[in-house]
């Protein structure tokens, strides 16, 4: 059983928690990260999300998820990072990119440069099935033709400059 914190509107917490799969109701938020992982040659870490995912199947994306309860953003996007693709990294080592809000969440974006092989890093049962580096362009075009997934698309849209100034 996955539980978040809740935030209101203005990211003030709430002193309860969510359970994962319950309805969420007007004016409850919990925090999203998304770490983009970039490489020396200028390159994004993309990985490929499960057939069975029930949203977005066989879809690219960046590695994100869910904060859990007592977790800060940036601990929480330490582990995801490390679930999703077995990349280890530190706080420290992130780079806030900045924040948005959506309907029920708050997505924290981090960057981190990391230069990794794709046959060093492990996917997620359940979660990620594949990863691939690509260019700027190339996740543009994935954004273009629907193969990203359809939020990631939206937060690299708004994000990618700052992404862009970190290549």
């Amino acid at each position: 059983m996955e539980l978040w914190d809740l935030y209101d509107g203005e990211r003030r917490p709430l002193g309860r928690t969510h359970r994962r799969g319950d309805e969420m109701y007007p004016g409850e938020c919990h925090v999203v990260v998304g770490i983009w992982v970039v490489n020396n040659k200028k390159e994004i870490l993309a990985t490929l999300r499960s057939p069975d995912k029930e949203t977005f199947p066989d879809k690219w994306e960046n590695t994100e998820g869910s904060v859990l309860a007592g977790e800060t953003s940036m601990e929480g996007a330490v582990r995801e990072l490390h679930e999703e693709t077995g990349i280890i990294a530190s706080e420290r080592e992130l780079i806030p990119l900045g924040a948005l809000k959506e309907e029920f969440a708050f997505i924290d974006i981090y960057l981190l440069r990391r230069d990794i092989s794709i046959s060093e890093l492990t996917m997620q049962e359940g979660e990620t099935v594949a990863a691939k580096w690509v260019t700027l362009e190339q996740l543009e075009e994935m954004a273009a033709d629907g193969s990203l997934a359809a939020p990631v698309a939206r937060r690299f849209a708004l994000f990618k400059d700052k992404i862009m100034a970190n290549l």
